[in-house]
């Protein structure tokens, strides 16, 4: 659906790469720093595994995928298989979006105490094909976890205490855009952008959640 893009979906990772390097913000465990990279990894592990050192362990698989750095990599004990795809065009912008949905331990945000870290979690990426800033970006993060806790609330997922899950303890967002085509001001919900953004985040998660 954006041309030079692949995404590839498998038992050990779903992997988007890029012919040119795409232009990135999110809160990755490798890579989230990075302006730009080609590559964004999302590798599946076990569940209970330790991640002594997940940055050590992304870039080892990496390595055997022959990506070189800098790439994005994300962690998670989802199944990778079963990540969902979404997309939605409007105006000219193409909004992808590829989620995975671990929900070993969801919370609400701001009332769930602070508890041990664990890689069962939501990973959104989310691929545009446009030109924007990266406080533009900013705005799409934002967009895209309103969009991931809208589908939380409209599935019924609960924190232990029975209230509301916003997430899990360890999610994560990367926005990526091609920086070409349409330039983009603004992401937030109220934008056509935005819009398409925010339906793609709600059915890709929403689809993701497994069944209880």
């Amino acid at each position: 659906m954006i041309a030079g893009v692949e995404i590839d979906v498998g038992p050990d990772a779903t992997w988007v790469r890029s012919a040119a390097p795409l232009r990135v913000l999110g809160s990755a465990v490798v890579g989230g720093g990075l302006d730009a990279a080609r590559h964004l990894v999302n590798m599946r592990v076990p569940e209970g595994h330790r991640c002594v050192d997940p940055a050590g362990d992304l870039r080892d698989f990496a390595e055997r995928l022959g990506i070189a750095e800098p790439f994005v990599g994300l962690m998670t004990a989802a199944r990778t298989e079963d990540a969902r795809i979404a997309w939605e065009e409007a105006d000219g912008v193409r909004v992808g979006v590829l989620a995975t949905v671990g929900l070993g331990m969801p919370v609400a945000a701001g009332l769930t105490p602070p508890v041990a870290w664990q890689p069962s979690t939501i990973n959104v990426v989310v691929l545009l094909d446009a030109a924007m800033e990266r406080a533009t970006a900013v705005n799409g993060v934002i967009t895209a976890t309103e969009a991931k806790v809208g589908a939380l609330v409209e599935a019924g997922i609960a924190s232990a205490d029975g209230t509301p899950a916003t997430g899990t303890v360890t999610d994560a967002v990367v926005v990526a855009w091609t920086g070409r085509g349409p330039i983009l001001p603004y992401l937030g919900s109220g934008t056509m952008a935005g819009w398409c953004l925010a339906k793609a985040v709600r059915r890709a998660v929403g689809q993701g959640i497994p069944s209880r």
